[in-house]
């Protein structure tokens, strides 16, 4: 069985730098001028967009008041999830709107706290894991370590997930960081956003809507896309100052980019290759790592199934 995830040294062309990459993959002059640029009026679409998407379910399922409508909007809601904390990511990176003041506010109030995540402290982590995949301060380790691995094992790690338990430590953290000088600032902000989402519920008469339809499927459907997006970011790849060593490449289907990876996150590789290309311009910039050869069909999965099919080989 395979040790690693990381693709063999020999099927890595080195290609670069041409007239429009460098040598890492980032755009050179103008073109990095041109997928640089963050597209405000875009952002403020989106961010719409997350909100009405996400309250429109919510409200159909109201509407509707069928237990199958619940049962599709609790799956849904994980999708929403995915929404808030992929345009959360953008805020991280400050490229969600060029005012750095605008783009902190949305992000940890707009974004963040609705959806219990404490923007500034994943910030600081999420950086680290930018400057050293791999590496001694990688605050993922636990989460992309020790695949590819026994099917058995990763399906447990998937049921823990889908029945709350890795939820439950994770609002444990949250809860402990309101008793925290550190934390419990970012803490209390999770605190009020989940107080405002929670006396919504309540005026309309239905507090079930945010227990059942917001805060459970934080706690279990989003844990397993999470799981499933993360690992297929970096399961079982290595530290490396070729990007396409620590971090996988994955063809993007419009039913995957709808469920487990909307607002472009899934062009990851492109992602590591240059932190400041908004989310909007990734695609442009995958298509530009083809066509220089720098991305091959060889390191290149062609589904997430079939990606999934090969962490869990064991």
């Amino acid at each position: 069985m395979a040790t690693t995830m990381a693709p063999d040294p020999a099927i890595l062309p080195d290609v670069l730098p041409t007239d429009r990459l460098r040598a890492s993959g980032r755009p050179a002059p103008p073109l990095s001028a041109e997928l640089r640029r963050i597209p405000t009026a875009r952002n403020v679409v989106a961010v719409a967009g997350c909100y009405m998407q996400s309250l429109g379910v919510i409200a159909l399922a109201a509407w509707l008041h069928h237990p199958l409508a619940y049962v599709a909007c609790f799956l849904l809601m994980g999708r929403s999830h995915a929404m808030f904390a992929s345009l959360a990511h953008e805020a991280a990176h400050r490229l969600l709107f060029p005012n750095r003041r605008v783009n902190d506010w949305v992000g940890r109030w707009v974004l963040g706290a609705p959806a219990l995540v404490p923007t500034d402290l994943y910030r600081r982590g999420h950086l680290a894991h930018h400057r050293d995949e791999f590496g001694p301060d990688e605050p993922d380790m636990a989460l992309y370590a020790g695949y590819p691995m026994a099917a058995d094992s990763v399906r447990r790690k998937l049921v823990r997930d889908l029945v709350g338990i890795s939820g439950w430590k994770n609002l444990k953290g949250l809860v402990r960081g309101l008793r925290s000088d550190f934390a419990k600032v970012h803490a209390r902000r999770i605190l009020v956003g989940q107080v405002v989402l929670l006396a919504v519920a309540v005026a309309a008469g239905r507090v079930e809507l945010y227990v059942l339809l917001w805060f459970a499927p934080w706690m279990t459907v989003w844990r397993v896309i999470n799981r499933l997006r993360s690992i297929a970011e970096h399961g079982g790849m290595e530290r490396s100052n070729d990007k396409r060593v620590t971090t996988h490449s994955v063809r993007q289907s419009r039913l995957a980019r709808f469920t487990l990876v909307p607002y472009n996150i899934g062009w990851h590789l492109a992602h590591h290759v240059d932190i400041a290309v908004p989310w909007t311009k990734l695609p442009r910039l995958h298509d530009e790592l083809r066509a220089s050869g720098w991305i091959s069909d060889e390191i290149e999965h062609p589904s997430y199934r079939a990606l999934w099919r090969s962490l869990a080989s064991g």
